[in-house]
């Protein structure tokens, strides 16, 4: 027997709180802005370690791509409070805000070494490219989970997917 209890993201009472909350939609609306601001910044930042020009520019677009983040990192924490009832590491969710604190982690050093302007320009680049693959692991997380979201959603649910866990019964929507 498959363990569904894997695969399962919303019980049936968090998936209505889920489509419920405004929260969602801000989600849905920051994070593809986030990510086109991320290509941007990436482009910049690519183009500034490969041709010098531009550095300006550059460091700028990282500070912006890190306030972004913050900002869906703070909405998304209200989201998973609302609907699991955890501002963060909700089961479904914890491997995604374990990595989420690696990405901070990384933001938030580029800003602190931007700030205090002790590293070079070159140096500060590479930190925001290091910050940047681990943003691109955890937005590929994202799109996983919002995939098996999908997949995992009937019209009506069926009983034959309720199973019991330790927390009660549990539905594969």
């Amino acid at each position: 027997m498959q363990d569904k209890q894997a695969q399962v993201l919303y019980t049936p009472e968090q998936r209505a709180r889920r489509d419920a909350t405004k929260w969602t939609l801000v989600q849905g609306l920051l994070a593809p802005v986030q990510f086109l601001i991320f290509l941007v910044s990436l482009y910049l930042v690519l183009s500034s370690l490969r041709t010098g020009e531009h550095t300006d520019w550059a460091l700028a677009s990282v500070v912006i791509k890190t306030l972004v983040l913050y900002a869906i990192m703070i909405t998304g924490s209200i989201w998973e409070k609302v609907v699991f009832g955890k501002y963060l590491f909700a089961h479904a969710f914890f491997w995604e805000d374990v990595v989420s604190m690696l990405v901070l982690a990384l933001h938030t050093a580029y800003l602190w070494v931007w700030w205090e302007g002790q590293w070079s320009s070159t140096d500060q680049l590479m930190l925001a490219l290091a910050a940047y693959v681990t943003y691109g692991i955890n937005a590929a997380q994202y799109i996983r989970k919002l995939r098996m979201a999908r997949l995992q959603r009937p019209s009506e649910p069926s009983r034959d997917l309720e199973h019991t866990t330790s927390t009660g019964p549990q539905v594969s929507l």
